[in-house]
């Protein structure tokens, strides 16, 4: 914990630093959520296609999903998100003919949530 998952749009790939971004967002979110660093964990998805509303040209998307541990407030999970998308502002490059769509949600994990480290 924390979990984090991003998606993005392949047209992305060489105008998002996704290293930069998770080593930031990892320190922003030890800042507001009071997570341990070697607890956060991120994983990127490369997504081939993007729709938005008719059109499947010209948009570009990326979608920051955190999972924490029950316990943190509805605020502290609000700063968290916008925190996401200010660290998103700064490592997501624009790219000429693409509309960014940006969007960051933070969920509490479901109670079932084990893990282990080998």
């Amino acid at each position: 914990m924390p979990q984090i998952t991003v998606d993005y749009s392949e047209q992305l790939a060489d105008a998002f630093d996704r290293h930069a971004f998770a080593r930031e967002l990892h320190d922003r979110t030890v800042e507001i959520a009071a997570a341990k660093p070697p607890a956060c964990k991120t994983q990127f998805r490369r997504t081939e296609d993007t729709t938005v509303g008719p059109d499947t040209e010209g948009h570009a998307i990326v979608h920051v999903t955190i999972g924490l541990l029950a316990g943190r407030t509805e605020e502290t999970k609000a700063r968290l998100a916008e925190a996401a998308l200010e660290t998103l502002r700064a490592h997501v490059k624009p790219v000429e003919g693409l509309a960014l769509h940006a969007s960051a949600e933070v969920r509490d994990l479901d109670p079932s949530y084990r893990k282990f480290d080998a």
